[in-house]
């Protein structure tokens, strides 16, 4: 697959109350950390995408699931997300020692991730964007 699913985020009202559901549930291996000001839990299945967990960044968002999906240039490809009717719901973003990703809303208005990690291999390596491209807005 071309441009395959790498990562899943949970995007939650009640953190702790997931973090249990999910660990007695499945069976996952979780780690607390932090992303900026945010309480961040890893996930770790084992073998398969890993994903995370974070407290919704709003009380009207509804808890949700969060695909990742690996792109060769996330500033390209968001770009082209919008010139085919997608939305920008986060703009493209730096993640320290990860990569860059962005989020966008598709026309159906359904939400996913487009992300490039540090280092990609693509007829060779490619490095993501230490600096900000400018993405036309919708």
């Amino acid at each position: 697959m071309p441009n395959p699913f790498v990562y899943v985020q949970l995007h939650t009202q009640n953190h702790e109350a997931a973090k249990g559901f999910y660990t007695r549930l499945l069976g996952w291996r979780l780690s607390d950390g932090s992303s900026g000001k945010h309480k961040y839990t890893e996930i770790d299945v084992g073998r398969g995408t890993a994903g995370g967990m974070m407290r919704a960044t709003s009380p009207k968002v509804s808890s949700h699931w969060l695909p990742f999906v690996q792109v060769a240039d996330v500033d390209k490809i968001t770009g082209q997300a919008i010139e085919l009717g997608a939305a920008i719901i986060v703009h493209p973003t730096n993640v320290p020692r990860k990569g860059r990703y962005s989020v966008i809303s598709d026309p159906t208005g359904a939400a996913i991730a487009l992300f490039t990690p540090i280092k990609l291999r693509r007829n060779g390596r490619a490095k993501a964007e230490s600096k900000s491209r400018s993405v036309k807005q919708r």
